[in-house]
């Protein structure tokens, strides 16, 4: 092999010209490849090039603070986007919202599965994730902006079944981070929280006749690298750049944590307990939907906390949690290290850990209520002028065997209390969740209701179930009034199950309930 071109950050954007589809890799604020994207910024900043350019991503890059995706965010860098999560990079939500790029958002793990068909010259991917979503052609096609029009999403049809096909999008540089190289750009990726999607995105470059740029935080003798730690061979590295400390950070403003790594683990038997609040009564009552040894994802918000009264409740032996990104089993993290979990058990590529969640392979997914309509529908991607995007979301909910949804009943305000066993309402949110009609279809309760997937909307007040006939009302809290409380609260009428009961006293409370009992 001939050892590798090792260059600045500044000589790496004079790489990138006029027009290119550039990919970047991270995952929200772990693994970015910051000195790269930092310099291609200045580069715009300071020349006007390069421009329209068509920039790639799976997971959201960046903490809303002009890191990541945002580096990209000035008008006439970029001319299309194509993202799986837009809300860490406000910069370049703003510019989609004010039509002043093409912009897309299509499920996470299925721009992961992307990168491997592109690699391979497929005809692009082919599958059922995205179907009767606002990625849908039928609805919007992935399609975020009026100047958007080129159809990246087309419905094909096979052998009686429908799917959606993605059509492949060739890469001509590619802008990812590792931990080592080698003289002969051999890269590992061993302090990151995981490979991510290294590994498929540079094949992919490569195979599309494009350059692969690799940030390190060190070079090292050839042939000293343990070859079971390369993600990304020398033979498909055109250049490596060593970055500054604070570019490798494993996470964006964290030390390395090698609990994240696989490097050592931690005590973490000792998770304090939290308050009793809305949140806690939300997953108090999730928690009761655990089946035994349940392998699990658990979104970010109300469902984070689920892991906290598994813990109090001594049941956390009892469930097996995933993050997206990658691993499985141990504690996930959150802020700006989510995507990573301490004591983990193997950590998978990105796109790996995405077959098994669109081939069912959750017991359980918890993931996060927003708007919800009368038909089950809900929207988590886009509200007004705030592009928060997809994400995993579509791949992780269509396919999980059942769905909890947590979340308040109203937002803006809430305030919640426990009195003897009951919820009271001290102030009630200004805004209303379950609405006539969601703004953007990121959950179709109809595509739900047709595979016969096990659908619950869990909120402090009051427990929803998806029904052939729509969303259905089958507990409420003690304490709280239906009229008042509940269904003026509503811009729709649910249906109420005859047999409506009341929630589970246990869980507004604030001795533990006792489920490793139950």
């Amino acid at each position: 092999m001939k050892k590798v071109r090792v260059i600045t950050a500044e000589e790496a954007a004079l790489m990138v010209k006029d027009g290119d589809t550039v990919s970047t890799g991270g995952f929200v604020s772990c693994a970015c490849p910051e000195a790269l994207t930092k310099a291609l910024e200045n580069r715009f900043v300071e020349t006007g090039h390069p421009r329209d350019l068509t920039l790639f991503f799976a997971a959201g890059q960046g903490h809303r603070d002009g890191t990541g995706g945002d580096h990209f965010g000035h008008e006439g860098m970029c001319k299309r986007v194509v993202g799986g999560h837009w809300d860490r990079a406000a910069k370049l939500g703003e510019l989609a919202l004010a039509n002043k790029l093409e912009a897309y958002n299509l499920p996470q793990g299925v721009i992961t599965h992307m990168y491997r068909d592109i690699a391979a010259h497929n005809i692009g991917t082919i599958t059922h994730v995205g179907l009767n979503t606002f990625v849908d052609p039928r609805h919007e096609g992935g399609k975020l902006n009026e100047c958007t029009k080129e159809d990246l999403v087309k419905l094909v049809n096979i052998d009686g079944e429908e799917r959606l096909l993605y059509k492949p999008i060739p890469i001509n540089v590619c802008l990812v981070r590792g931990s080592y190289a080698d003289e002969y750009g051999n890269c590992t990726v061993h302090r990151e929280i995981g490979p991510l999607d290294v590994t498929a995105q540079c094949q992919a470059t490569k195979n599309s006749g494009g350059i692969v740029i690799v940030q390190v935080e060190k070079i090292v003798q050839g042939g000293t690298l343990d070859p079971r730690l390369v993600k990304i061979p020398g033979i498909y590295v055109d250049a490596i750049v060593v970055g500054s400390p604070e570019e490798n950070n494993q996470c964006l403003g964290m030390p390395y944590d090698g609990a994240l790594s696989g490097e050592f683990r931690i005590p973490v038997d000792d998770i304090p307990p939290i308050p009793m609040d809305a949140k806690k009564i939300i997953a108090r009552r999730a928690a009761m939907e655990l089946p035994q040894d349940a392998i699990v994802n658990l979104g970010t918000g109300a469902p984070e906390k689920i892991a906290n009264v598994c813990a109090e409740e001594g049941i956390s032996n009892k469930m097996t949690l995933t993050v997206e990104a990658g691993s499985i089993a141990g504690v996930p993290y959150g802020g700006t290290q989510f995507g990573g979990a301490a004591n983990s058990m193997a950590i998978l590529d990105h796109n790996v850990q995405f077959d098994f969640y669109q081939g069912g392979g959750l017991d359980v997914a918890f993931l996060g209520l927003a708007e919800t309509a009368p038909n089950g529908d809900l929207n988590v991607s886009k509200f007004g002028t705030r592009l928060a995007g997809a994400g995993g979301f579509i791949d992780i909910t269509q396919n999980a065997k059942k769905v909890v949804y947590c979340g308040t009943f109203t937002a803006k305000g809430l305030k919640t209390e426990c009195k003897d066993g009951k919820l009271v309402i001290t102030q009630e949110g200004a805004k209303k969740k379950f609405v006539n009609k969601v703004e953007q279809i990121t959950f179709s309760g109809d595509y739900a209701n047709k595979v016969h997937q096990p659908v619950l909307y869990i909120t402090e007040r009051a427990v929803f179930e998806l029904r052939p006939e729509g969303v259905t009302l089958v507990e409420i809290a003690p304490g709280i009034d239906l009229q008042t409380q509940v269904l003026d609260q509503m811009e729709f009428m649910p249906k109420i199950a005859d047999d409506l009961k009341l929630m589970d006293e246990r869980i507004f409370r604030e001795e533990l309930m006792g489920l490793a009992n139950d």
